[in-house]
């Protein structure tokens, strides 16, 4: 199972905002949108062997991660009101140090990103870190179908992130020569993990 980890810097950690507004209420609540429908989406169908991370580091509560499943999901569709909708649904529940679902495959609990890392690192998984001075992509060798990817929001990542991730990655890397949005990256990603399992 692939993992997509996403920092959410100013994302809302109480569900009471707008989905009319996640651009604003939401605290750019529509980027983690967009990437969780990136990573879960296909043109018919939907990536069962996924999952998505939600970093929530935003007031009133940060300290917060969002699950999607992609083998247990339900009730998605593939638009931002959609996504938003399940994440709005699992912040009105009370986070816990232990996941508790909110919706099938939806799932929520109180966490930040060097615990969610550290238990990848304990599990034996490859962490990769996605920035644009890392080596290329195609480059990688070994790069199989139970990495986990760490990308940042539209605020990049902070120096201090940076270091806990630093700590536990493998290796770092980009995927080409500009700066993309995090949700194009994650297709990218998926589009070069396709072509080596062809």
């Amino acid at each position: 199972m692939k993992d997509f980890v996403i920092i959410g810097h100013k994302a809302l950690t109480t569900g009471d905002f707008s989905l009319n507004d996640l651009p604003g209420s939401a605290g750019r609540m529509d980027i983690l949108c967009r990437c969780v429908n990136s990573a879960l989406f296909l043109s018919h169908g939907m990536r069962r062997d996924i999952n998505v991370h939600l970093v929530l580091l935003g007031e009133p509560d940060p300290g917060k991660v969002v699950r999607f499943n992609g083998e247990k999901l339900k009730y998605l569709n593939p638009d931002e009101r959609s996504s938003g909708s399940l994440i709005k649904k699992a912040l009105e529940r009370d986070a816990i140090e232990y996941e508790t679902q909110s919706t099938p495959g939806v799932y929520i609990r109180r966490a930040g990103l060097e615990d969610l890392l550290n238990e990848f690192k304990e599990a034996g998984r490859d962490i990769y870190y996605l920035r644009e001075d890392g080596e290329d992509i195609r480059e990688c060798e070994g790069l199989g179908n139970d990495a986990v990817f760490v990308l940042g929001d539209h605020m990049g990542v902070t120096e201090e992130e940076e270091a806990i991730i630093d700590k536990v990655a493998k290796q770092t890397l980009n995927i080409g020569p500009i700066s993309l949005h995090s949700d194009h990256c994650i297709i990218i990603i998926h589009n070069e993990l396709d072509r080596k399992e062809a």
